[in-house]
């Protein structure tokens, strides 16, 4: 077991994916293994999004992006592959090793996967004791719930509030629930088990947008789906777990009922009036999230025997090494070997060790109808006989009449799903490139099929049980529709979401924008009326509803409201209201006013020091300095001022100093304004000053490597100097200046053991640093270049 193992344990909505995402990106390289495709395609955009795609992998059963060289990992946990080392490992909702069908997949990554500096595992509060026993010497963290969780009393299903999310244990059930809210409240969006990711997202996307107020979802909503959910409600408490009904443990309850409520947000669980009050013990181990220990996890062994299927099948029945370690029985894999040992033609080609492995992988191909059916098992038989036969892969022609004949959209929802499921097979087959030729073809070729027939679900789903806005505002005439402004910006027509207010710019969404012109003209004739309020509020809030951007906006509670553009000098840019419809010239001018006023305030605060310089300079050399330094936003080259600098009399120079001003060797610069904040705000301006995209630039580091797309005075607007193929902070590069100055005045020298820690860079680069200071090297020493010159 590696000693740097810890278990990141606690509910739901405590942030522990993101906080491992966080912990996974401050190493070189690390891999995450979630428990649902879904969620890592999610991470993977979110981890791209921060370090680039070429940086990210994501590798699932279906789906696999590996560019030339990635440093990060994202995959399911089935998928994860392990005999990478990286070094970041993190497994996430550990506690699925007691799952009855995944289970022995997590448990053999509690044991066996490790990072090589790091490792966590994050999983709920009851595999804790189990942990304990199979990693003695793992730490354990514990994260509190971010937000509230209460019970309130039985709900109507037409009395719901928005924001609702009913959970039912069928299908068949869930069909029902969804009709009654289309008849009662307008529609709903659907999440169950069976869906593809792509249609998952789809439906989830209808209610996040507000185009329906209520989600009906199985259990599968319990594991990943962050929603904007402020209310979840039970029809039922017991499921089938593919034995047979069984009642819901409460840790179960707990994890769905978790997904009300969001980050700081209060939520709230209830059951339908149908199914009457939970029991007060349930409804308090869920709201203080105290639910009993796991007493077992699922376990197979890893040490299998390739001799023959027979003796395949016995290596997987090996006992556990512990009493509270299961053995997995029913694991599909297993069941669809054992089907094979019976299959006379199967076992005449599985007759050595690397055919009975060949035979192992086929029997890992999914069911993804969830059951496995005799058509599957027909398939792995087929093809095992081709791999096994000439050429030793699937023929194009079988391959393309298959995929050929699941590529139709027509049909209901259950067609659809049983298609998806069948190219999801398919889509699994292609990414083992020796089982099919031109394997990028195929996994090309199978996902844009399983995208259409998503598509084509994803509008079954939302017709079947969605009322459209259509229908709603046709029985209405405009000028009699009700608008309302949610505080979030939610333009509401009738109840009907039109779009959505960000500061002064009206949004609409794509339904209402393409088929409902009474909804729009309603929702922009209430929108000018409440222009002129909106105004108001913004001249009244304080400057703590206001802040820059990423970019170079200026943002009003959260949405952009005004850019900043090049002004007459680098402290003073101009503040250009983003266009609307909404505000007229007199009201626009308003808007400018009181943001350039609290642009100005921003700055004097965050760059106060260079403000003093700059207005409490007096006359003469001094006053030049200042006005350079402004300009130069805190730093400016000795070189470019060194005539100034060596007409200065003492008296001046003690005023620079009473102002903040450090004269060095390389740069005058203000210490004062070498903090992130003021490094970042610095960077924008110079940007702007020059017209092109803000950048964050380098963020208060001792150095930097050198990026060529940012110009020298990038770097001095930051408070950093450009010394070879490194940018270093002023104070940190004049120390080392300074210190190498006291060496060369004995002559050439060998650099000090400090100057990397000194300047913050690797020790290879402390040679370039230092001729890029005016010195030169000769035989591993070093001599100012002034002095080498003269001596030559």
């Amino acid at each position: 077991m590696h000693r740097a193992t810890t278990a990141l344990l606690g509910p739901t909505n405590t942030g522990k994916t993101y906080l491992a995402l966080e912990r996974m990106l401050t190493h070189p390289t690390g891999m995450i293994g979630f428990p649902l495709r879904l969620l890592a395609r999610e991470n993977y955009d979110r981890v791209a999004a921060l370090r680039g795609r070429e940086a990210v992998a994501l590798v699932t059963g279906e789906e696999r992006v590996v560019p030339r060289q990635p440093a990060y990992w994202m995959c399911t946990v089935e998928a994860m592959p392990l005999d990478l080392k990286v070094d970041f490992l993190a497994v996430d909702e550990v506690q699925l090793a007691a799952d009855r069908e995944r289970g022995h997949v997590f448990t053999d990554r509690i044991v066996h996967a490790r990072g090589r500096l790091e490792t966590w595992l994050i999983g709920a509060e009851t595999i804790r004791p189990l942990l304990r026993r199979l990693l003695p010497d793992a730490a354990f963290d514990t994260r509190p719930r971010l937000s509230t969780l209460s019970y309130s009393e039985p709900k109507r299903l037409d009395k719901l509030p928005r924001r609702s999310a009913v959970i039912a244990f069928s299908v068949r059930e869930l069909y029902d629930v969804a009709a009654r809210l289309r008849r009662e409240r307008g529609g709903a969006a659907l999440v169950f088990g069976a869906l593809s990711p792509r249609t998952r997202n789809a439906q989830v996307g209808l209610y996040q947008a507000g185009e329906v107020d209520h989600l009906v979802a199985t259990d599968a909503i319990g594991m990943g789906l962050n929603l904007d959910i402020d209310h979840v409600v039970f029809t039922g408490l017991t499921k089938f777990d593919g034995v047979g009904p069984r009642p819901l443990s409460p840790a179960e309850v707990g994890q769905i009922a978790g997904r009300a409520g969001r980050h700081v947000r209060d939520g709230h669980f209830a059951a339908t009036a149908e199914l009457g009050p939970l029991d007060p013990g349930l409804v308090e181990a869920v709201q203080q999230h105290r639910f009993a220990p796991l007493a077992h996890l699922f376990w197979r062994t890893d040490d299998l025997d390739f001799f023959s299927p027979l003796a395949l099948l016995g290596s997987l029945d090996r006992q556990p090494p512990h009493p509270f370690l299961v053995r997995m029985r029913r694991a599909e894999d297993q069941q669809a070997l054992t089907a094979f040992v019976r299959d006379a033609e199967v076992m005449a080609l599985a007759q050595d060790a690397e055919s009975v492995r060949l035979l192992w992988e086929v029997c890992q191909v999914p069911d993804f109808q969830g059951v496995l059916t005799e058509g599957h098992q027909h398939l792995l038989a087929r093809v095992f006989l081709f791999l096994r036969g000439s050429p030793g892969r699937i023929p194009e022609d079988f391959l393309a009449a298959r995929v050929k004949e699941l590529d139709r959209t027509e049909g209901d929802v259950e067609t659809l799903l049983g298609r998806i499921a069948s190219i999801r097979t398919w889509t699994y087959i292609s990414n083992r490139a020796s089982w099919v030729p031109d394997a990028r073809l195929w996994r090309e070729r199978t996902r844009a099929v399983e995208d259409r027939l998503s598509d084509a679900l994803h509008e079954r789903l939302t017709e079947q049980f969605v009322d459209r806005h259509g229908t709603v505002i046709a029985r209405h005439d405009p000028s009699e529709l009700v608008t309302s402004l949610g505080g979030d910006g939610e333009v509401l027509v009738q109840g009907l979401r039109a779009g959505v207010l960000e500061a002064f710019r009206f949004r609409p969404d794509r339904e209402a924008r393409e088929g409902s012109r009474g909804l729009l003209a309603a929702a922009n004739r209430a929108l000018r009326d409440l222009a002129r309020e909106r105004v108001l509020a913004l001249e009244g809030e304080g400057d703590e509803a206001f802040a820059l951007g990423p970019g170079a906006e200026i943002l009003w509670r959260g949405a952009a409201v005004a850019r900043l553009a090049a002004g007459e000098s680098a402290l003073a840019p101009l503040v250009d209201v983003l266009p609307s419809d909404l505000l007229d010239p007199p009201l626009r001018e308003r808007v400018r006013r009181r943001l350039a006023a609290w642009l100005e305030a921003r700055l004097r605060v965050v760059l106060a020091p260079l403000f003093a310089v700059r207005d409490g300079a007096p006359g003469g050399i001094v006053r030049g300095l200042a006005f350079t330094l402004a300009e130069g936003l805190g730093a400016v080259p000795r070189r470019s001022v060194a005539q100034q600098v060596a007409g200065l009399v003492p008296e001046e120079r003690r005023t620079l100093s009473r102002l903040g001003v450090a004269v060095g060797r390389l740069a005058l610069y203000l210490p004062g304004l070498l903090r992130p904040e003021a490094m970042r705000l610095r960077a924008r301006l110079f940007a702007i000053r020059r017209g092109q995209p803000a950048e964050t630039g380098p963020d208060g580091a001792p150095s930097v490597p050198i990026e060529p797309r940012w110009p020298t005075g990038f770097y001095l607007a930051c408070g950093y100097f450009p010394a070879g193929s490194r940018a270093v902070r002023l104070d940190r590069l004049e120390r080392a200046a300074a210190v190498v100055s006291r060496l060369s005045q004995s002559g050439p020298f060998l650099p000090p053991r400090e100057l990397p820690s000194i300047l913050g860079c690797p020790p290879e680069d402390v040679p370039v640093v230092l001729t890029a200071i005016g010195y030169v090297e000769r035989d591993g020493r070093f001599e100012r270049r002034s002095r080498a010159r003269a001596r030559s």
